[in-house]
């Protein structure tokens, strides 16, 4: 899972750099993907170390629900008030990061589940 955080955390960062840079956008807010991805992928590469595995992957999986929670937040506060977007760019870079976010805590609970049922083989209980 280490990997696939590094991964991530590098689409987070390309996301975050090609919304900024590639808009022209002159807000900063603009790179909190590549903020999000710059943690998952220090985190990652913690989580390459064996002592240090459990703890960096469960922080990464925070950092993930975090960005969906974070990325969702304005998307769909402007939806449920009935508001339109005057620009379609942000709350489409909001819900790429939302879906990347996700899909990575989603492989994070899937791979928690599995080493737990295969510790729990292992000890045979």
């Amino acid at each position: 899972m280490a990997k696939v955080a590094i991964v991530f955390g590098i689409l987070l960062i390309g996301l975050g750099l090609g919304g900024y840079f590639g808009t022209g956008s002159e807000h900063i807010t603009a790179l909190i993907p590549a903020y999000f991805g710059a943690a998952l992928l220090v985190l990652g590469l913690l989580a390459l170390k064996d002592s240090l595995r459990k703890h960096a992957m469960h922080l990464a999986a925070m950092v993930g629900l975090l960005g969906v929670i974070g990325a969702l937040f304005r998307p769909v506060k402007t939806l449920l008030s009935g508001g339109s977007f005057a620009d379609p760019v942000p709350p489409t870079l909001q819900g790429i990061m939302a879906l990347l976010c996700a899909v990575f805590v989603g492989l994070c609970v899937k791979s928690f589940i599995d080493v737990r049922r295969r510790r729990a083989q292992q000890t045979g209980v």
